[in-house]
């Protein structure tokens, strides 16, 4: 089954809710956890599950995206089929750019149709989670399913944000609503809503047949949650598999966050450095890939005036180097410098940045290539920060890739 299938990956997400971050790399593209970036989570879970056939479709400011998925995902053997292959829009259906997550795969419709694939998995590459998608496509070929919708369990009033399902005592689909006001609860638990997850598994004949009508439909707006599934549960076998219920390989945490926001991406990172993380890193059979630069280890050293370097409950990359400061709570990706009486909490540090003497970081986020001055303070002053920096609505200052403070 899994070498007949083909996995289309939708990475081609502004993130505007994301920005700063997001200012010059597509939202799939944004570092995470010390040394992924959000991506690897879900080619990761492709690549334990067997599938290796994989179209990555790109659009927003990719070229960040294209280059990691180059140098940390050319493990396939093409001779044997296997590949993850980049593809930008082409405009081979019109002029228009991708125009919804159902319009993407249907201007790529020749690679669908040139596959001889006949199960297609359709991801998200912006979610942080680890899932068997193989239990999910046994799941579809026993129910004989035209539409398999990975589904988890919500707060009722979280449901509003997802496509909330309504199920039979089978597990197939008798009603979906898109981001509803007033979501339909669980038939025993009125406390909770079954939300898609926007993972689905369609059978090869029927997303051609079903994508083709919706392209030329004049009041479709393309898209899989507004459009495609909505109109298929009359007509098709469309399912729920439940996330968690069975998951093969990996072990069943039941973690996935959709890190769409700056507090959501925030609040995710901060979740590896709990005491037991709820979403386990260190499994051995489940190991996240990534591409990562051959820094040397991280270290600790003592100042010029003697202090030791710390850090304490935090995750260091390669080529971090403490000197006499102190970081604590906080994760710090490859290539920080943390100079002498420095301190460091509750933040997230991006790659290559320099953190000088006495400066003072709290609940911050620092992107990439910014070098910070000796005796600064961010996340101490929120009226200062404001007039310089992005402020989440939970209170997180970023401080945007690159940039220049003043003298």
């Amino acid at each position: 089954m899994l070498e007949q299938t083909l996995t289309v990956l939708l990475a081609g997400g502004v993130g505007s809710r994301l920005h700063p971050l997001t200012q010059d790399r597509a939202k799939p593209a944004v570092p995470f956890g010390g040394k992924y970036r959000i991506i690897d989570f879900t080619l990761a879970n492709c690549m334990h599950s067997g599938l290796r056939r994989i179209l990555v479709l790109t659009q927003y400011k990719s070229f960040s995206l294209q280059k990691h998925v180059r140098d940390g995902w050319s493990i396939f053997n093409p001779e044997l089929n296997e590949y993850v292959t980049t593809v930008p829009p082409q405009m081979r259906t019109g002029e228009s750019w991708y125009q919804g997550t159902a319009d993407a795969i249907t201007q790529n419709l020749y690679l669908l149709e040139r596959s001889g694939a006949k199960w297609v998995v359709v991801l998200s590459g912006d979610h942080i989670y680890r899932m068997d998608y193989k239990e999910m496509l046994k799941s579809h070929q026993e129910n004989n399913a035209g539409l398999t919708v990975a589904c988890r369990e919500v707060p009722l009033d979280e449901a509003r944000s997802f496509g909330v399902v309504s199920i039979d005592e089978e597990s197939r689909i008798i009603g979906f609503a898109e981001k509803p006001d007033n979501p339909t609860p669980l038939e025993n638990d009125p406390t909770n809503a079954l939300a898609s997850m926007g993972i689905y598994v369609f059978s090869m004949d029927l997303l051609l047949n079903v994508l083709k009508k919706d392209a030329i439909n004049p009041n479709s707006s393309h898209d899989f949650g507004n459009d495609i599934i909505p109109n298929l549960i009359a007509e098709e076998k469309v399912f729920a598999h439940r996330f968690g219920a069975k998951q093969g390989r990996v072990s069943p945490d039941g973690y996935w966050r959709d890190v769409g926001t700056l507090d959501s991406y925030y609040e995710a990172n901060m979740d590896l450095l709990k005491p037991v993380p709820p979403i386990n890193l260190y499994q051995p059979e489940w190991p996240i890939r990534t591409y990562q630069a051959q820094y040397p280890p991280s270290r600790t050293v003592p100042g010029q005036d003697g202090t030791e370097g710390i850090y304490v409950n935090s995750i260091a990359a390669g080529g971090v180097v403490i000197s006499g400061g102190s970081v604590q709570h906080s994760i710090l990706f490859s290539n920080v410098f943390v100079d002498e009486e420095a301190n460091i909490e509750d933040s997230l540090i991006l790659n290559d940045v320099y953190v000088g003497k006495g400066v003072r970081l709290k609940k911050c986020i620092i992107d990439k290539d910014v070098r910070i001055p000796d005796g600064e303070w961010i996340g101490i002053d929120a009226k200062k920060d404001a007039e310089r920096f992005t402020i989440s609505e939970k209170g997180v200052v970023v401080v945007p890739k690159g940039y220049q403070f003043s003298d």
